[in-house]
Formats: C-alpha cells, structure tokens, sequence
C-alpha cells in the first residue's frame, strides 16, 4: 500500500500553508514586541496582533478542511492538525496577551515583559524557518533539529526572565496590588506565549522522528 500511494498524487499545499501561518506569527510577535515599548502606539500594536490572529485563524480552518478532503497527504493527518494547531496556539495566546493589556490599560511595561517580548520574536523567526524547511524535511533534518533546540534555549531562558520579572513586579507592586495582578497576568500570557512556540517546535521534531 506504501508504495501504491507513493504513486498517486499529492497534496503540498499544506506546506505553503504552513508557511503562511508562520509569516503571520512573526508578524503577531513584532506587533506584540511594539506593544511593550509602551506608549501612544499600543492600540494600535493590539490590533495589528488581533489582525494577524484572525488571518491565522483562516488558514488554519484551510488546513483542516483540506485534511478533510484530501487523499493522499504529504504527512499523517493528524501530525498535519497537531502542527497547524499548535501554531494557531501560538498565535491565540499573543491575542490573549493583547487583551489583558487592552483590558488592564496598561501602556508601561518592565524590561523583563520587553526581553520576553525579543524571545517571542526570535521564537517565531525559528518557526518560520523551520516551516519553510518542512517540504524537504529530510534533506533540512540535521538543521530542523537544530531549530528545536534553540527554541527549546529560548523557551529555558523565558523560565528565567519570567521568575526574574514576578519578582521585579512583586517588589515594585507592595502599595499597588492591582498592578500586581495586571502585571502579573500579562506575565503569564507572555511566558506561555514562548511555550506555545516550543510546541511548534516538539511537533516537528515528532514528525521528523516519524518519517526519518
């Protein structure tokens, strides 16, 4: 059967596709590294991340309805939902991110948010050229892997600038609760913006283990 359907055609598309959630993830990361410069400009920097959360949104309902009804597929379906669902979580917690800032009106934000902020980024660079990789994984496979681990370094050092900045706000926030409790929840939204990218990157090295 292996080899019969090696014969039939199939679909790339998907690489494509890939590759397009991931333009839009870098873009929602630049967004979000402007919003944490603070000032007149995080309206605007909000909506540009809540513009490219809805245009990932619409390639990634594309994939799923292509999974749906295409025959032969350039990898395991589900591996295919998997990636472009993690991607879109990547994605969906820089918009979470952008509401509490909306909602807690913040426009100042510590060194720690903006340093998490330039992880989301480089993050999301990797993603992008780790999708652009994908067509031919098993020619990129030596830099696929490396791709992993330097998203995984990332995601480490997102762990220490996490701890570094709660602290930081819990020190500065002792007559401010509330601001704590903004600070502290854009904190989280941040950290696990970087974690989302890191699940990127383990779905990947999944479907490299599986077709390698």
């Amino acid at each position: 059967m292996r080899w019969f359907q090696a014969l039939l055609p199939r679909e790339d598309n998907f690489f494509d596709q890939f590759i397009a959630h991931a333009h839009a993830l870098v873009l929602g990361a630049e967004a979000l590294r402007e919003v944490l410069n603070g000032g007149d400009v995080v309206t605007a920097a909000c909506a540009e991340i809540v513009r490219q959360e809805e245009a990932a949104d619409e390639i990634t309902r594309a994939v799923f309805q292509a999974v749906r009804r295409t025959f032969v597929t350039p990898f395991d379906r589900s591996d295919i939902r998997d990636l472009i669902t993690a991607m879109d979580d990547a994605i969906d917690q820089m918009q979470k991110t952008a509401k509490s800032i909306t909602l807690f009106e913040m426009r100042e934000f510590g060194p720690e948010m903006r340093e998490l902020g330039d992880l989301a980024i480089q993050a999301a660079y990797l993603t992008l050229e780790g999708a652009q990789l994908l067509r031919d994984m098993r020619k990129n496979a030596s830099r696929l892997n490396a791709i992993a681990e330097a998203v995984t370094r990332i995601e480490n050092r997102s762990d220490e600038v996490y701890d570094a900045g709660m602290k930081a706000l819990f020190a500065a926030s002792q007559n401010h609760p509330m601001n704590f409790i903004a600070g502290a929840e854009v904190f989280d939204h941040l950290e696990k913006v970087i974690d989302r990218f890191e699940d990127v990157s383990n779905s990947v090295s999944g479907i490299l283990i599986e077709h390698l």
